[in-house]
């Protein structure tokens, strides 16, 4: 853990050795700053001999604060009441959907496989399977990429993809000691044996084991590096709440319009229906400079206005396969194309997966930043998403950190994330994915684009892209 932080870039090399090689011109928010994109190539993305996976259609439950309406609730509730918003929304038989893929962060112990209880609870049948996966904050990128590899090796055709969190009830559990000493109490044969045991009890063994959020191999916390991450790239506390606050506010529009449209009710077991995300708050600048440091105190940056909070939700997609999917009568969302998966050093790049996934699926696919009409990313901090931008803007770090002859460029704020993002919509953790991707392909209906890009970062330093192409009208 490196001490306490200070701005003086004098100390940046011990946090990031390549920090003060990185420029720190400041990036607002004004698009100006962004070239315009060049007219993008009309090509599919389409390959021969390679199936075409397409989204029919995804929604989620409204994203809500965690400790509100869903706090008496276990995490297959939510995610049940994904997979029956999304039967609803699509009429697809049951009998139809052959696999069903979850991701979850925080797993609860008695529904450790969370997919196959969310899907008995939804009414699917006992005769399809499925499974959960984990892979932090891209855990229903995961899912999604799970049933498309499926659906390409022609294993499946209809796979239902998803990811669900619920941060208000987390498993805390007893010291490793007292755990011992409880196992051992259930195997001993005599009473003695038992008296010997809680003879050994001390005071310490009852202290509880908490979930944290922070990195097994560092033991820093996410927001900790977010603060640091942050200072190695010269990103001011009022440069993170304005983006903070464009987020907030871009939500809130699209919220109003009427955008959100992957969004189901859920009627909550003795509780009203909930219809729409509840953490969507736009302040302002002077309010949120009132805020002190969350993480690093007393100069840090990265405060409660500015990160992500801790949600509570569920999401679910509909993928097939393009012919089946036509077969069946449905007129697709969008292709799921090229995807990668990235990991750097979870000390000193934690957060920067989207900068390097993204040159990396771009070449995959045959495109460059200009052909790209909409940016989804997820935003685990404000700090962490203008880091991110400077560090792709950058040829410094493409030569000195990635390996790269050039930079890939950022993308230009007035295609980045419009209807807003995690600081604002939540991010419940596995959930997030697939929210990016219908969020997606819905911004390429509305805006006539062609080709989107969703990219995340990770906990244990891993990062994840992929291009989203709008389905032919």
């Amino acid at each position: 853990m490196t001490t306490m932080l200070t701005c003086a870039v004098k100390t940046l090399p011990a946090v990031f050795p390549w920090a003060t090689r990185i420029s720190v011109r400041s990036l607002s928010c004004s698009p100006q700053l962004h070239a315009a994109a060049q007219p993008k190539s009309k090509k599919t993305l389409a390959k021969n001999g390679v199936r075409n996976i397409v989204v029919v259609d995804g929604v989620r439950i409204p994203f809500l604060q965690s400790g509100t309406s869903y706090a008496d609730l276990m995490p297959h509730d939510l995610a049940r009441a994904a997979l029956k918003g999304l039967l609803d929304r699509t009429d697809v038989p049951k009998e139809a959907v052959e696999y069903i893929v979850f991701g979850t962060v925080i797993q609860e112990v008695k529904t450790s496989n969370v997919a196959r209880e969310a899907a008995l609870g939804a009414g699917f049948s006992d005769k399809t399977p499925a499974h959960t996966v984990t892979m932090a904050c891209i855990s229903s990128n995961q899912a999604m990429t799970t049933g498309v590899g499926l659906i390409a090796s022609g294993q499946m055709d209809v796979v239902v993809a998803g990811g669900v969190e619920l941060m208000s009830d987390v498993p805390i559990r007893h010291s490793r000691k007292m755990r011992k000493t409880m196992l051992g109490l259930s195997r001993a044969k005599s009473l003695s044996q038992k008296l010997s045991l809680l003879s050994r009890i001390r005071p310490n063994f009852l202290a509880p084991e908490l979930p944290a959020v922070a990195e097994f191999s560092t033991n820093e916390t996410m927001g900790h590096s977010a603060d640091r991450l942050a200072a190695a790239f010269a990103i001011s506390r009022l440069e993170q709440d304005e983006f903070a606050l464009r987020s907030h506010s871009l939500a809130k529009k699209a919220q109003d319009e009427g955008l959100l449209t992957d969004v189901v009710p859920f009627k909550v077991p003795g509780k009203d229906t909930i219809m729409r995300d509840n953490g969507i708050r736009p302040s302002s600048l002077e309010q949120m400079g009132k805020l002190k440091p969350a993480f690093v105190k007393p100069y840090g940056t990265v405060t409660a206005a500015n990160s992500s909070f801790l949600t509570d939700g569920a999401s679910a997609v509909l993928l097939m396969s393009e012919e089946k999917a036509l077969a069946m009568g449905y007129k697709p969302k969008a292709y799921l194309r090229d995807f990668v998966y990235v990991s750097q050093d979870p000390k000193d790049q934690l957060l920067l997966g989207p900068t390097y996934a993204t040159p990396k699926v771009l070449e995959r696919a045959g495109l460059t930043l200009a052909d790209i009409d909409v940016f989804e990313f997820h935003e685990a901090f404000a700090g962490q998403i203008l880091a991110n931008l400077k560090a792709m803007d950058s040829d410094w770090f493409a030569q000195n950190c990635m390996g790269r002859k050039a930079k890939v460029g950022a993308p230009p704020l007035e295609k980045f994330n419009k209807w807003g993002g995690s600081l604002s919509l939540g991010h419940p953790f596995a959930a997030t994915g697939c929210r990016l991707v219908m969020t997606t392909a819905h911004r390429l209906k509305k805006e006539g684009g062609q080709y989107g890009l969703v990219a995340a970062c990770a906990a244990g330093g891993q990062g994840h892209a992929m291009i989203v192409e709008r389905y032919p009208q």
